[in-house]
């Protein structure tokens, strides 16, 4: 694919929080006048995972070099020592690389479930080190039995790139019972602390697809499937957002344009739709100089799509497989590009050996989808598109009839400008993901909404000199309210915002492209029960501003 924007290569995915370099921000005038051979560890804002106090056990899940596409196997064995229930479970993975090499993705499976899924920093020659925590406490019911072990960064080493991807990944268990909050923060602290925790128990059982389905436990009362949707693989589909319809002139062709919704269906019906998180991987906009230090947002924090598929346990308790397919949206037929594993978690209702139930309500709203083609010096493509879906149905548990709704809509509005030979490539786009989910029996109705905006707003010019500039802001903001009986009883407002401008040489050799480039990143997280606000930024590769404080 010949556009100047896909120009990083992935093949797989993970996750990172924060720096452990413990080096300070640099003053001004340490700053070089371009980039050198080494720079900063990687170091987002995001907080780190907080780990609760008393006696925890560490197992090593997966210790490899990645150099071409071979898996690594091993076996999992659950901890000594600290019980078969744990009031958190933290994944840490440990990497290290140096050379050249693009960035890539991967993924790490435990008994077939899928727990973790990031994409990698592009080292410098000196090479980089990185930290990836997560808090992985939902599937403790796959970590209470030996299981296989598989691991892929899938990467290429060669004369030319020659980074060796070195990971150790473990998993650390806190011995005690989960905490059943919703999310504490550190109040008004200076510190990057927060405890992100489950807004339910943890599930019982976490199931994957056998052959393409699912077969739930009888006694089922709350199904959620998630999905690890990314586009990757290299090509078109990485870089979806800025696909054209057939008639434009552009080098990523897509025949109903840049409009993707990922699907999820249960025996054919439509059980579920999201608009899936348009990720820049840190090569990604022609300039990985934007993401050495401060990768875009979720980079490094590949977080999965869930579906509430409660209204449908009445018809998936029969005690039989069911097949559940995820489908992607304005892809064009034949070509690959997605990948998206399904995990789908369960809670079950231990007095009662088999909990019925009926799907009552199944609407599905016309999918809008119009991109529109207007040629000219600058050529331009504006997208509209959008969907509707509301399901309900209720389960007769040994607690009482519980009837749950859920009402999902997407909206998708961009506009792509480009000239002849992309020397120019432009894109402001907007992504609404916003949905609510009712749930009615054991005491007063409960209602959570989740209202999800993306944004990506940047450009790529290429002058005559061949300078090549990318100034892009990308934005992942998220609102959560949830009431009990008509009052408020939570809330929570998340905004991630990056902000980069570099330029490069293009087409001489690496000690001459004369790179420069600042990237900055505000996270901010407040709530009913705190918040947590931190802004880094990057000059040339240097740490110059770490300012945290609410």
């Amino acid at each position: 694919m010949k556009s100047r924007i896909v120009m990083s290569m992935l093949a797989g995915v993970t996750l990172l929080t924060g720096s452990l370099s413990g080096a300070a921000p640099a003053r001004s005038a340490d700053v070089p006048a371009e980039f050198g051979t080494d720079w900063h560890d990687p170091v987002t804002a995001a907080p780190p995972v907080a780990k609760p106090p008393g006696k925890s056990c560490q197992v090593t899940v997966a210790e490899a070099q990645f150099r071409d596409f071979t898996p690594y196997k091993g076996t999992y064995t659950p901890p000594d020592g600290c019980g078969e229930r744990w009031s958190k479970v933290v994944l840490r993975m440990d990497g290290k690389v140096k050379g050249r090499q693009f960035d890539r993705l991967g993924h790490l499976q435990v008994g077939g479930v899928e727990i973790f899924r990031t994409s990698t920093p592009e080292p410098s020659p000196d090479g980089i080190e990185w930290t990836v925590e997560k808090d992985v406490t939902r599937y403790s019911d796959t970590f209470r039995r030996d299981q296989d072990v598989e691991m892929l960064i899938g990467n290429v080493v060669d004369d030319t790139y020659t980074g060796i991807i070195d990971v150790k990944v473990t998993l650390t268990f806190y011995a005690g019972r989960p905490a059943m909050n919703s999310t504490r923060l550190a109040m008004n602290s200076t510190q990057p602390a927060m405890t992100t925790a489950r807004s339910a128990a943890t599930p019982d059982r976490v199931l994957t697809l056998r052959d393409g389905t699912v077969t739930t436990p009888r006694n089922s009362e709350r199904i959620v499937a998630e999905v690890y949707a990314t586009g990757s693989g290299g090509g078109c589909e990485e870089f979806w957002y800025l696909a054209a319809p057939d008639p434009a002139p552009y080098s990523c062709k897509a025949g109903d344009g840049p409009y993707r919704e990922v699907q999820i269906e249960v025996d054919g019906r439509l059980a579920g739709i999201a608009a899936p998180f348009p990720h820049v991987w840190t090569g990604g906009w022609s300039n990985p100089f934007l993401w050495y230090v401060t990768p875009g947002p979720r980079a490094f924090d590949v977080k999965p799509i869930e579906y509430d598929l409660t209204p449908f346990a009445g018809l998936l308790n029969d005690g039989r497989p069911h097949r559940v397919e995820v489908s992607v949206v304005g892809v064009p037929q034949g070509q690959s590009g997605w990948s998206a594993p399904v995990n789908v978690l369960v809670w079950q209702d231990a007095k009662s050996v088999h909990v019925t139930g009926r799907l009552t309500e199944h609407k599905i709203g016309d999918l809008a989808n119009s991109s529109t083609y207007t040629p000219g010096s600058e050529h331009r493509v504006d997208t509209e598109g959008g969907h509707r879906l509301a399901v309900g149905g209720y389960v007769d548990t040994s607690h009482g009839r519980v009837t749950t709704t859920v009402r999902r809509s997407l909206t998708n509005t961009s506009a792509h400008r480009w000239t002849d030979g992309e020397n120019l490539d432009a894109l402001d786009a907007v992504w609404k993901d916003d949905q609510s989910v009712t749930v009615d029996g054991r005491g007063p109705v409960r209602t959570t909404r989740t209202q999800r905006t993306y944004t990506m707003d940047g450009s790529i010019t290429i002058g005559a000199d061949d300078r090549l500039r990318t100034v892009l802001t990308l934005g992942d903001r998220v609102t959560v309210g949830t009431t009990r009986g008509g009052r408020r009883i939570a809330w929570s407002w998340l905004d991630d915002t990056v902000e980069g401008d570099a330029s490069w040489t293009l087409n001489v050799p690496r000690d001459q492209r004369h790179a420069v480039g600042t990237t900055s990143e505000r996270y901010r997280l407040y709530g009913s029960e705190g918040c947590y606000d931190r802004f880094l930024s990057s000059v040339q590769g240097v740490l110059t501003e770490d300012r945290r404080g609410c």
